[in-house]
């Protein structure tokens, strides 16, 4: 027996005596699949499904009774949570579970996996790092090359001067002018933190301490869009939707922020009372706002709601004429998702939502991705853009915080330092294969794979529509897949989808009134029968609700 197994086992033996009440199911799984594992021969366990069990890290059972009664995960109970499903590997567009069914993954692990999983590059650039230097050193008082490295390579990307630098260079600021800066929101700063929330609190610090430093400190406040998620920490959750969002219990603790209407659809006509209500409080609030903070384009976890690039053209005005801050919160979006490498970037050209609701879909006039695009007005710099998730292309933990020179001499002009400082910041090896991740995608057809993937979602999504009972509206920008459905799915119909999903061979985390699908669309394994597949699972779970 290994040391894992006997780990397993004498945790599972303490838990049957002292933790699981009576009739309780003794493993996850076995409520996923309705089977009985009331039984005490561990090795024996029905829900051990594995070809050998003796050759399984830890029996399927002792696992999965160990990770329900002291594992806990995101989003669910703490004694009574959701069903797990035990992976073994990833590779590809693939997950294979513990028991042998492979899953289509169409969540790109929460949007991050954007390359699939086990790409060789990928997995190269990390054993080259681990071999060659080192895992991890403090960057307090030292640096190291992948921190620089990956520093120049988004702002190269950010600033949209990719294309005038070689890729392959082993020197990437070699190529990048910082006389092209051409006005002041040019991003010329980056801080590498631990993760996409430590991103948005690090901007929401940033801006506070830039009015502070002024001697404006009554600036302290923050605008943000209803329906809009920023992340679980407590900066994040402030500016997250405080009624409709995921944490309305925390209204009375949380810094009180300033909300304004999300617009109501894609189209342009649909922002107007967002704009309208954002100069009105601008206008009568603007010497106590630091910044207004949104996601660009798409709203994620706080409904999957996309709308029109005229909001971002019309907020960077508004901030401008105001005296505040722009943050854009592209953790989700980054790194091509919706079609351009940066939501941020979308224009009347680029911008083709499409929806089961109204004919919006027109193919992109727009081939570019740049300020040089006819139909742009240019692209819309925010003072502090957050990145994430793709960032190192799903493979560690990593955020970015991008700023300019305003937002920098302000800070620190008269002597003042930035107070923000994570153990684990600039990770070599999160750089390391970040800077690998960047290089990969800019070196890859992805602009052309997003259109592929998008074309493949309308064909394969739109028959949802088909349900009116069930189904409000599909809609899909870039190589984003939405479902909205009339009625949310409460915690046994969370359950119940899931084990469906999974028995149709796909992998998707539903949430609310929404299944919705992001696979990983630089995947050269990704192709149409994948997402047919994960269309296909999607109709056949909502025809059943």
């Amino acid at each position: 027996m290994s040391a894992s197994t006997r780990i397993a086992t004498s945790l599972l033996q303490g838990t049957r005596r002292r933790c699981r009440p009576r009739g309780r199911p003794l493993s996850t799984a076995a409520a996923a699949d309705g089977s009985d594992s009331n039984t005490e021969d561990v090795g024996a366990s029905p829900v051990c499904k594995c070809p050998d069990p003796s050759t399984c890290p830890a029996p399927c059972a002792a696992l999965l009774d160990v990770d329900r009664n002291h594992v806990l995960h995101p989003y669910t109970s703490m004694t009574d949570p959701l069903p797990t499903f035990p992976v073994k590997s990833a590779q590809g567009v693939h997950i294979t579970l513990n028991d042998g069914r492979k899953l289509i993954d169409g969540m790109s692990s929460w949007w991050a996996a954007v390359h699939g999983y086990r790409n060789p590059v990928l997995d190269n650039a990390m054993k080259e790092q681990i071999a060659e230097s080192m895992s991890h050193v403090m960057f307090g008082g030292l640096t190291h090359k992948p921190a620089v490295e990956l520093a120049g390579r988004l702002l190269q990307m950010v600033n949209d001067d990719w294309q005038s630098t070689d890729a392959s260079t082993d020197d990437p600021m070699a190529q990048w002018d910082l006389d092209k800066m051409r006005n002041d929101y040019r991003l010329t700063k980056v801080f590498l933190s631990d993760s996409g929330s430590i991103s948005v609190e690090v901007a929401m610090k940033m801006a506070v301490q830039y009015w502070f430093t002024l001697g404006q400190t009554q600036k302290t406040k923050f605008v943000s869009l209803r329906n809009g998620y920023h992340g679980d920490t407590f900066g994040a959750m402030s500016v997250c939707d405080p009624v409709n969002g995921m944490h309305s219990m925390f209204a009375g603790i949380l810094a009180e922020q300033l909300f304004v209407p999300s617009p109501a659809g894609s189209k342009a006509s649909d922002a107007e009372e967002t704009l309208q209500q954002m100069e009105g409080m601008l206008q009568e609030r603007h010497e106590e706002v630091a910044a207004v903070i949104m996601e660009p384009i798409v709203q994620g976890a706080g409904g999957m709601k996309f709308f029109h690039p005229v909001v971002l053209k019309r907020a960077r005005e508004l901030c401008d004429e105001y005296n505040v801050l722009l943050i854009f919160d592209e953790i989700a979006t980054g790194f091509g998702r919706t079609g351009t490498l940066f939501a941020g970037w979308q224009c009347e050209g680029t911008y083709t939502p499409w929806s089961s609701l109204h004919d919006t879909s027109n193919e992109s006039k727009c081939t570019k991705s740049s300020s040089d695009c006819p139909d742009c007005t240019g692209i819309v710099y925010p003072d502090i853009l957050c990145l994430g998730k793709a960032l190192t292309g799903g493979y560690m933990t990593l955020g970015a915080t991008l700023t300019n020179d305003r937002l920098a001499h302000g800070i620190s002009d008269t002597g003042g330092v930035f107070m923000h400082g994570p153990t684990f910041m600039a990770n070599p090896l999160a750089c390391s294969v970040s800077l690998a991740s960047l290089n990969l995608l800019m070196a890859s057809p992805w602009q052309e794979r997003v259109r592929a993937v998008k074309k493949s979602l309308i064909e394969h999504l739109s028959p949802l529509a088909e349900l009116e009972d069930v189904v409000k509206e599909v809609r899909v920008l870039g190589a984003i897949g939405v479902c909205e459905m009339h009625e949310g799915l409460d915690r046994d119909g969370m359950a119940r989808v899931q084990r469906q999903l999974v028995d149709e061979g796909v992998w998707l985390r539903p949430f609310g009134k929404l299944l919705y699908t992001m696979p990983p669309f630089n995947c050269e394994e990704l192709d149409e029968r994948h997402v047919k597949k994960i269309g296909d699972a999607m109709y056949t779970v909502a025809s059943k609700l």
